[in-house]
């Protein structure tokens, strides 16, 4: 049930989708509704043991959900594997057919989002699977998308990144820094949420926010925002 072509296939139906609130989460799903399939729930997983880097105001994630016109789920967990399959079940029990899970993985965690698309018996697409990561942010903002950097690795960038727009010189800045540093933030560099896009309703204004230095990371603690019309 696995799409190793690594693009998306011809076959339409209902899906779900992987969500963070980055870029790349939502960069896939962008790709899955172009395809033709119909993207029902965004599934947001938070961690118990620990805050993670990326996880951020669970409003924030239910602003974009509203923004998008897509209902969002948000689940805590211990074993991500086994609350992943006990959603998708509980879906399917309850009569939602959920046909595949959409993933924003560019070079990581392959492995484990087959293992659980094949147990549950649903396609798994992964429309950036292996793309070059400079390619993903010029594709990202020429589709219309706009994001901010809500979190960095504090040893490879300083707060004053927080709040930053994904904009053209993004990834040359960032080399500027550290030509080490992965466009997309493959390997932890930094997270980003986005504000606004093409499937959007609305945009996303952040209004107030506190940088906080937490686990090695410097993060934008948004306290305050807003959602126009467009």
């Amino acid at each position: 049930m696995t799409n190793d072509s690594n693009l998306i296939r011809d076959t339409k139906g209902k899906v779900v989708v992987s969500w963070t609130g980055g870029k790349d989460g939502c960069f896939a799903c962008y790709k899955a509704v172009s395809e033709g399939f119909d993207v029902t729930y965004l599934l947001n997983f938070r961690q118990i043991e620990r805050m993670g880097s990326h996880e951020i105001n669970p409003d924030l994630l239910y602003a974009q959900s509203e923004a998008m016109e897509i209902p969002i789920i948000q689940i805590d967990f211990i074993s991500y594997e086994h609350e992943f399959k006990k959603l998708i079940r509980s879906l399917q029990e309850n009569r939602t057919e959920i046909k595949g899970a959409v993933f924003g993985h560019i070079e990581t965690h392959k492995k484990l989002v087959e293992r659980i698309c094949d147990d549950l018996k649903i396609e798994l697409l992964l429309p950036l699977w292996n793309h070059d990561s400079e390619q993903i942010i010029t594709d990202f903002i020429d589709a219309g998308f706009e994001a901010i950097v809500v979190s960095v690795k504090a040893d490879l960038l300083s707060e004053e990144w927080l709040g930053r727009v994904i904009d053209k010189n993004f990834v040359s800045d960032l080399k500027s820094i550290n030509y080490s540093i992965d466009p997309c933030g493959e390997n932890g560099e930094f997270h980003t949420f986005v504000i606004d896009g093409p499937f959007f309703k609305k945009r996303l204004l952040i209004v107030d926010g506190e940088k906080i230095l937490r686990n090695g990371y410097w993060f934008l603690d948004i306290s305050k925002y807003e959602a126009k019309e467009k």
